[in-house]
C-alpha cells in the first residue's frame, strides 16, 4: 500500500512562500514520476509540476513556471514544492500523486487520471 502524506501549506500574504513536502512510504521502488496537482473549490485537480525518478526532467504549468520549483530526495522517499511570489489565485488544496506506470519518466502526465497515487491535500491560502 502505497501512501502518500503532504505538508507545509499554510496562510501567507501575496509575494510570500511556501514550501510544500511530500513523504511517501509502502513501496519499494523510486522509479516513479511524481506531481504535484491543486484544486480549487468546484473544480477539478489541475497539474502543477512534475518530476521524472531522477530529477533530471521537471515541467511546469504556464501559471507557476518560474515561481515554483519542484525537487526530489529519493534517499527521503520525499519530494518538494518550493512555491515563491506567491499569488491570490494560488490559494488551492494541493496535493502529491506518483505513477509507476513508465518506470520513472514523465510523459505528457497532466492530468489527475494519469496518477494512480495520491495524498491527502494539504491546503495553500494566499491573501493580498
Amino acid at each position: 500500500q502505497v501512501r502518500l502524506v503532504e505538508s507545509g501549506g499554510g496562510s501567507v500574504m501575496a509575494g510570500g512562500s511556501l514550501r510544500l513536502s511530500c513523504v511517501a512510504s509502502g513501496y519499494s521502488s523510486s522509479l516513479n514520476c511524481m506531481a504535484w496537482f491543486r484544486q480549487y473549490p468546484g473544480k477539478e485537480r489541475e497539474w502543477v509540476a512534475r518530476i521524472s525518478s531522477s530529477g533530471s526532467s521537471r515541467y511546469y504549468a504556464d501559471s507557476v513556471q518560474g515561481r515554483f520549483t519542484i525537487s526530489r530526495d529519493n534517499a527521503k522517499n520525499a519530494v518538494y514544492l518550493q512555491m515563491n511570489n506567491l499569488k491570490p489565485e494560488d490559494t488551492a488544496m494541493y496535493y502529491c500523486a506518483a505513477d509507476w506506470t513508465y518506470g520513472g519518466d514523465c510523459p505528457s502526465m497532466e492530468m489527475w487520471y494519469d496518477f494512480g497515487d495520491w495524498g491527502q491535500g494539504t491546503q495553500v491560502t494566499v491573501s493580498s
